[in-house]
């Protein structure tokens, strides 16, 4: 008989009444045969191992996270918790040298940033993908992100005083993204929350969330990441008085959900303080706050959901703020995965996968046909421009070009 820790799950697979629904929303099992399928691999394999590890699937790596199972689950399991947490028990498979890279995301921000013109050059050659493809298995079809030069950070550092004298003050959770590669979506946040009288403030030490590190097998890592995030959420929320926000989906969902689910960190004390740069901006002005906006902007814009947003439940936020705006001509696309799942998509044993999943994302966009396509997470946005040819902004940086 085995232990007793083996025999009891953290998770709620007892609630799944097999009813096949997670298995039907999967992007994965639909262009992978390989995978078995979120059923499968989780409720119905979690019964099974939990008797003896033996029953664990290596095929369990094909899973995305995406999360579109536990959308769909009509009983309320955390089926993708199911998956990702036996991952993290039984797998003992070492993460390759790519997949520290491309998890690594602190580090290659901050050794890129100094160089960054010449990394943005260097990764658009083609010779360059090509040798990543022979290499690290980093599909050569794939276009990287580009790095900037100065960090939002350090120009939020210089800004602290003027953010300072507002009323009303947040915190912001700007991730890697806005940090190292655009700067600019942050600089948005600013200005939209300053016109609502909000200034914005740094937290003191802020890492990358780690959803790449645990994606990636890389959990001790991951597990310190989440340790000191929730201490500077404590710090901000609970010393400081601050409600905390942020523009990526993903690193929203981490922060909250991830840490106590999958690493075991308890941030029960300041997970509600935590939310959507776009939730805290529509519920400013449902209680009557206001922006002015540009009697002469008009955009064509196509909002895309997240998977990790619609997990949330949030992208109705999003969604209502776009709506709010005159002279947006808004389409609210069907409810898809683009494929990417941050560093799923760059790997090419997943890659042609990502693509056949984002397929019908692609063809609607082009139907639609916006001038830009709208979405809350960084990842969507390479995946959209890079595979529908659209450009992807965040729906605060269209707010903030809208605004006066």
């Amino acid at each position: 008989m085995k232990a007793q820790e083996n025999t009891v799950s953290k998770h709620n697979f007892e609630e799944c009444m097999k009813c096949t629904v997670c298995t039907v929303y999967c992007p994965v099992l639909q262009v992978n045969p390989l995978y078995p399928g979120p059923k499968q691999a989780g409720p119905d394999g979690e019964r099974l191992r939990l008797k003896d590890p033996f029953f664990f699937n290596y095929a369990l790596k094909y899973c995305m996270n995406c999360k579109r199972c536990e959308v769909a689950c009509p009983s309320g399991v955390n089926v993708a918790d199911l998956i990702q947490s036996a991952r993290i028990k039984y797998d003992r498979s070492a993460p390759k040298l790519r997949d520290r890279i491309l998890a690594s995301t602190d580090l290659m921000g901050t050794l890129a940033r100094p160089f960054a013109p010449i990394v943005n050059g260097v990764t658009r050659l083609g010779i360059t993908r090509t040798v990543l493809d022979a290499t690290l298995q980093i599909d050569a079809h794939r276009t990287f992100p580009k790095y900037s030069s100065s960090s939002f950070e350090s120009w939020l550092r210089k800004r602290q005083k003027e953010q300072a004298v507002y009323p009303e003050q947040v915190a912001y959770f700007h991730g890697c993204y806005v940090n190292y590669n655009y700067p600019q979506l942050g600089k948005d946040l600013v200005k939209v929350l300053n016109a609502l009288g909000v200034g914005v403030q740094l937290l003191d030490q802020e890492k990358c969330c780690g959803i790449a590190l645990i994606t990636n097998g890389m959990t001790r890592q991951a597990l310190r990441h989440a340790t000191h995030n929730t201490a500077q959420l404590r710090k901000a929320a609970l010393e400081r008085g601050l409600r905390i926000v942020s523009t990526s989906s993903s690193c929203t969902m981490t922060l909250r959900e991830e840490y106590p689910n999958l690493l075991g960190v308890d941030n029960a004390d300041v997970r509600d303080f935590l939310t959507m740069a776009t939730r805290f901006i529509y519920e400013k002005l449902e209680k009557g706050a206001t922006l002015r906006f540009r009697p002469d902007y008009h955009k064509r814009v196509a909002y895309h959901t997240p998977c990790h947003l619609e997990r949330l439940g949030w992208g109705i936020f999003s969604e209502r703020l776009l709506r709010m705006i005159p002279g947006v001509e808004f389409t609210l696309l069907d409810s898809a995965c683009c494929g990417i799942a941050g560093t799923y998509g760059f790997k090419k044993e997943n890659y042609a996968a990502s693509q056949a999943i984002g397929q019908a994302l692609f063809d609607q966009i082009r139907s639609v046909n916006p001038e830009v396509v709208a979405c809350d997470c960084e990842t969507c946005k390479w995946q959209i421009e890079m595979s529908a040819g659209y450009p992807v902004m965040n729906p605060i940086s269209i707010l903030a070009e809208a605004i006066e």
